[in-house]
């Protein structure tokens, strides 16, 4: 045997034992952050090279993107610096349909959003920790001023285009900026009420400068349903600042203008919830297609929609998505999402009972969880309670349309009055089992928020009839006629109806709460109607009682103050004060000026969001923001307790969540598309 021949078989043996990556999963695997790695980290870890493998079956799922051009070989997919995932428990297997359910569309459909969804960073799944996901790094001058991010090589959007700094850029300065499409951009992506300087310093850094301190504006990224990317490669076409022809080539297809278009993909929001284009205009979405454009706008995301209906969403896995598991598989494992709707809750619950679905946990009430819990081995599923960080909240329109319930909504000893009034006991005993904690909304997470103090979480909430009477009296609403029903100052008749969603509210807490007004004289029925119904109400200022779960841990505080400032939430939270929000808006134009409270919680919250969360300084004005909350009590809390997560036991890789939070973006926290179906 020649040394040449030995020679070269050591060599051979070498490069397999590099060539080699071990197929690492769990959390302890050893990279900087659990569960993930960057290539170059793991390779150079594991002394070894990642070759990648594709699903065998994406060329027949990107033939189902209308208009998707032919698939490119998965190495020119992929990005030169993949996000490498480390499974929670196992390498997956390619395929199978996950099945979702949710209300309808813009309805209760987070769930399903939040396991497709990717943004700049993420919570690591102990939901302290930020770590990078579309964002390979990042780095903070010392004053919190300047924000450089750093995108990955070679990243695709899933119809193959580039993915650059410049897709950031335009995402803030030509459409987040431009009135014709977004009205006014919400203060969480402003600095000090002033646009930040966005720019692109080549083509993976982007560069974000604030005109006041923003340590918090990162996180945004982390928990944020809205993505601060969009294709720029497809909408500069349609665009009249960067295209003269736009308007021509808008009409050419079937488009009033540019702009029209634009908004015909972009939809004028950055919520991903509201109809695509597949939805909006079947045949208009056709004859983009035809023209040789996608259907709907590519995305970064695992799975991009295909079909949608009013019954029903499609999705299919995104071909060039830029994660891979530590055996080289390119993400996601499971290859479809069908997503139906169904509002009626019993419907929901018997589908869930049957297995038909693979994942809930938005929008299950508690009330559901012992049916679940008996039927869980019969349907093949799994049951978890885990703590919510928002609790069932009620307030009063603080600016209704009625002038004179107007002003005793206004009367602070109304307020007290309504919250003492409220028998939480009975709240927790009937709707959550015993298992909640009766509690006062203090804006924040009270469980988790080192500086709420017990006096602050049990401010108002004792039940106490009579104190109820007093103050009722001290607002001027008293009975009158001698009916036993208590009357507005003028002596007319005064009657409350809470509209609400089961989706914000369990139909037990909201029965419980009409009684407990009713009982001390405010006559109050109740009526169910669904989210997009009560939404919309609540933004036309059509609602006297809104209602919904409100509370949102530090760190979405941190860096995002609109549940504090009016009208005290976006469209899908509880919204008060709607007049007063027009009135700052148009700086006093219209609406209503709002009382001397919230000029100065504004000045708080200003000051908040400059502080990083968790030192000192921070601490001491987040406490008096909180006690502002209480005083003011313009939002009344209930009972914190527990909500149901399912899962089917054929849903492989899955991570129980620490919360059932919206707060941090449902599952997104927890690596969707490392999961996999088993059946």
């Amino acid at each position: 045997m020649s040394k040449l021949f030995i020679a070269s078989t050591l060599l051979l043996m070498a490069g397999n034992a590099i060539a080699a990556c071990p197929a690492i999963t769990g959390a302890d695997a050893g990279g900087l952050y659990p569960h993930i790695f960057e290539k170059n980290e793991f390779e150079r870890q594991q002394s070894c090279s990642l070759s990648f493998t594709e699903n065998p079956a994406m060329r027949q799922l990107n033939s189902r993107i209308a208009g998707n051009p032919t698939l490119l070989p998965l190495m020119q997919r992929l990005p030169l610096e993949p996000l490498v995932i480390a499974p929670y428990k196992s390498i997956g297997q390619y395929g199978g349909v996950l099945k979702g359910i949710s209300k309808a569309t813009e309805s209760g459909t987070s769930d399903l959003l939040s396991i497709r969804h990717v943004n700049l960073v993420r919570f690591s799944d102990d939901l302290a920790t930020i770590v990078p996901n579309v964002a390979k790094s990042w780095q903070w001058n010392a004053d919190f001023t300047i924000l450089k991010v750093n995108l990955r090589k070679g990243h695709k959007w899933s119809d193959g285009a580039p993915f650059t700094a410049n897709d950031v850029v335009f995402w803030y300065n030509n459409i987040l900026m431009n009135s014709n499409i977004i009205e006014k951009p919400k203060d969480r992506f402003l600095s000090g009420g002033k646009a930040i300087k966005v720019k692109a310093l080549n083509e993976t850094t982007v560069q974000f400068t604030m005109s006041k301190p923003a340590p918090g504006f990162l996180d945004n990224f982390a928990q944020d349903y809205a993505q601060p990317f969009l294709p720029k490669h497809l909408l500069e076409k349609f665009h009249p600042e960067f295209n003269k022809e736009a308007d021509k080539l808008a009409k050419s297809l079937g488009f009033d203008n540019g702009y029209a278009l634009v908004n015909f993909y972009y939809g004028q929001s950055d919520w991903k919830d509201i109809p695509t284009p597949l939805l909006k205009d079947k045949a208009a979405s056709e004859r983009l297609v035809k023209a040789g454009y996608t259907a709907i706008m590519p995305t970064l995301e695992s799975h991009i929609v295909v079909e949608e209906s009013l019954e029903s969403r499609h999705l299919v896995a995104n071909p060039y998505f830029f994660q891979v598991d530590t055996a080289g598989n390119q993400l996601p494992y499971i290859n479809e999402i069908n997503e139906v709707y169904i509002g009626d809750e019993d419907i929901q619950t018997a589908k869930l009972i049957s297995g038909e679905v693979d994942y809930k946990a938005q929008a299950i009430n508690l009330p559901q969880a012992p049916v679940l819990l008996e039927n869980k081995d019969k349907g093949n599923y799994e049951i978890y309670l885990r703590p919510n960080i928002a609790q069932s909240t009620f307030a009063f329109n603080l600016t209704d349309k009625n002038e004179e319930k107007r002003v005793v909504f206004n009367n602070i000893n109304f307020r007290r009055a309504m919250s003492v009034a409220i028998k939480r006991s009975q709240i927790n005993d009937i709707a959550f089992f015993g298992l909640g904690t009766p509690i006062q909304y203090t804006g924040f997470d009270a469980d988790t928020t080192p500086f709420i103090t017990n006096k602050l979480k049990n401010s108002w909430i004792q039940f106490d009839q009579k104190l109820a009477g007093e103050l009722l009296d001290k607002a001027g609403v008293t009975d009158q006629d001698g009916d036993g029903l208590r009357d507005l100052p003028s002596g007319k008749k005064f009657e409350l109806n809470i509209q609400y969603a089961t989706q914000g509210t369990p139909s037990k807490v909201a029965e419980i709460v009409a009684k407990s007004w009713s009982d001390v004289g405010v006559k109050t029925t109740i009526k169910e109607v669904t989210s997009d119904e009560y939404r919309n109400s609540q933004t036309a200022n059509d609602l006297s009682v809104l209602s919904w779960v409100m509370g949102r841990p530090l760190v979405n505080i941190a860096s995002n103050i609109e549940t504090l400032v009016p009208p005290y939430g976006s469209f899908f939270d509880l919204r008060t004060g709607m007049l007063w929000s027009q009135h700052l808006q148009t700086k006093g134009a219209e609406g209503v000026a709002p009382p001397e409270t919230v000029t100065e919680m504004k000045k708080l919250t200003d000051r908040f969001v400059t502080l990083k969360a968790g030192t000192e300084e921070s601490d001491k004005v987040g406490l008096e923001i909180a006690k502002r909350v209480v005083d003011d009590l313009f939002i009344i809390g209930t009972v914190k307790a527990v909500s149901p997560i399912y899962h089917s036991k054929a849903l492989a890789n899955f991570e129980v969540p620490k919360t059932s939070s919206y707060e941090f973006y449902r599952m997104y926290p927890y690596l969707p598309s490392q999961w996999y179906l088993t059946r």
